[in-house]
């Protein structure tokens, strides 16, 4: 089984307590990713907005060399991905693949130099926004007036295309979800977002934006986030399957992964407590008449392509 999981806030919690992966806290941990069969996991850098004036990249930096550490300790059991080629040999080792992601252009300060920088330690992945406008684009927290992606906010998707990055366009106000599909030239993703037809958040994602990112081949990555899959915020497993089998009448079955936020979440559906249990959403999904071929794309393959894709 090849589950890939291409949102979790790890980092930050690992930052803010001084544990470590093997502590057994939180939504994940190393006997936890092993048990769960977790593959390739995508580790996002998320600076807290108290440290957005001036102290982001210092903040971001902080976690990508906690990042580092944590592969050079656990090298028996992780192994950084760069590229899509080496998810797939790491897999072949019996290794985690473990992909670098940045949540908030807040870290690249301005700057497409901090972005290509960014890129020459590890990090293949940008969420552009958090819930708030910053000098990329405007987050979802913000509504629809305040405007899409800056004139440096299509600097960066250009930039990011040339690298080589996947754009992730979780937490995006419509505007500038819409300015960003119309300006890039490869598929997105959204790391961890829902279909808002079942649940009315305004982080989940219209029918429109759905098809539009099917129609290019991008990605949507299932929360686990219960707010964001019932709007009573009581959740379990089969409200996860809902939107897995919703986003597939909608987009298709190339458009659907997962992308559990765990770590950063509250609170998780009944049965989802952490990512030891990411694979029971394999048998679910057979019980819902699901091909072994398109169970296999939801688990891990979709993203695994458009990792290859995009970051080559």
């Amino acid at each position: 089984m090849f589950i890939f999981d291409a949102h979790v806030d790890t980092l930050s919690r690992l930052h803010s307590s001084g544990e470590t992966l093997e502590d057994q806290s939180g939504h994940v941990c190393l006997d936890w990713l092993r048990n769960g069969h977790i593959s390739a996991q995508v580790f996002a850098v998320f600076v807290d907005p108290v440290f957005y004036q001036g102290m982001a990249l210092h903040r971001g930096l902080e976690m990508i060399d906690l990042f580092w550490n944590t592969i050079e300790d656990y090298s028996d059991y992780l192994g950084f991905a760069g590229s899509g080629t080496s998810i797939d040999e790491l897999y072949q080792e019996g290794r985690i693949a473990c992909l670098l992601a940045v949540e908030g252009g807040e870290v690249l300060e301005g700057k497409l130099g901090h972005l290509r920088n960014l890129y020459r330690l590890g990090v293949r992945v940008i969420t552009l926004t958090w819930n708030y406008r910053n000098a990329i684009a405007s987050g979802q927290m913000e509504g629809d007036d305040c405007g899409g992606l800056s004139s440096f906010g299509c600097e960066v998707i250009n930039e990011m295309n040339h690298l080589g990055m996947l754009v992730d366009v979780s937490h995006l106000n419509e505007p500038s979800f819409w300015d960003v599909l119309r300006i890039t030239s490869k598929p997105v993703i959204a790391s961890h977002s829902n279909a808002r037809e079942l649940c009315n958040h305004r982080r989940n994602l219209t029918d429109d934006q759905i098809k539009a990112m099917a129609e290019m081949g991008g990605v949507i990555g299932v929360n686990f986030c219960s707010a964001f899959l019932s709007k009573d915020r009581q959740a379990a497993v089969d409200d996860v399957i809902n939107q897995i089998m919703y986003l597939i009448d909608v987009g298709g079955v190339q458009c659907v992964g997962l992308g559990s936020d765990f770590d950063g979440i509250s609170q998780t559906p009944i049965g989802l407590e952490n990512c030891s249990q990411t694979y029971v959403l394999y048998d679910e999904l057979k019980k819902r008449g699901l091909s072994e071929d398109v169970v296999e794309k939801v688990m891990g393959h979709n993203f695994l392509r458009v990792a290859k894709e995009v970051l080559g």
